[in-house]
């Protein structure tokens, strides 16, 4: 429990130090991109301040253009290392009851992140209209196609829907992102977290029109790309 204290801590010094420059700086700039860059920072100090390392693999992968990033998801400290790790001007798409977190919520609006309401379908697919217009603004997204974190490490599926249609409506790349180590940090239903180092594998760009539309295909071509990624593959 020592390093998730040092962890918390750390993290809440600099929300403390931090949330009167970033709410000033979110005013002056309608993009998001300073408030990325802030919550960059933040992920990189609480990385440090729980001594978790990241190295990113085939960084050489990344498009010169707005993406989706589709990541597996088998702990918070995912967040964490793409967040402060992959140099990309990204948004999040959020599931909404992380927006009833006071502060949180207003830093998450500001970087111009993505209510995901999982309970209405035809809010979710609005909310893939706004990220659709985020790509065309020229930012990417970062979606976790398993919808949460997984039990075992094992990649769950089927995917949620809603990026892939995203994908085929906007024609963005889909980049997978397999995530390796955070498990061994902070497994999900656990409060210890433990030092280590996360590894992000970042996998050739899927592009969506090569499927013709037919979105089983390009899901199964994204679950593929991962389980790759796990096996330490391209």
């Amino acid at each position: 429990m020592f390093w998730s204290f040092i962890g918390l801590l750390g993290s809440a010094t600099y929300i403390v130090l931090m949330i009167i420059p970033h709410s000033l700086a979110s005013i002056f700039t309608r993009s998001g991109n300073l408030s990325h860059i802030d919550a960059r920072y933040w992920a990189r100090w609480t990385l440090f301040c729980s001594r978790v390392k990241v190295t990113v693999e085939g960084a050489d992968n990344i498009p010169d253009v707005p993406a989706i990033y589709m990541p597996n998801h088998v702990s918070h400290f995912d967040v964490l290392a793409i967040l402060g790790y992959l140099n990309v001007q990204f948004r999040w798409t959020v599931k909404k009851e992380l927006f009833r977190i006071p502060l949180f919520a207003q830093a998450m609006k500001r970087a111009g992140y993505i209510m995901i309401d999982r309970t209405d379908h035809t809010k979710a697919m609005a909310s893939m209209d706004v990220a659709a217009q985020r790509i065309r603004d020229g930012a990417s997204i970062m979606i976790f196609p398993e919808g949460t974190r997984s039990d075992d490490g094992n990649i769950q599926f089927p995917f949620k829907k809603g990026g892939f249609h995203l994908a085929i409506k906007s024609g963005a790349l889909i980049v997978p992102i397999t995530v390796l180590g955070s498990r061994d940090i902070l497994p999900k239903h656990s409060l210890s977290t433990k030092p280590g180092t996360i590894t992000l594998r970042i996998g050739k760009p899927i592009t969506p029109a090569d499927f013709e539309s037919d979105i089983n295909p390009l899901i199964n071509a994204v679950h593929e790309a991962l389980k790759q990624g796990l096996a330490g593959g391209e």
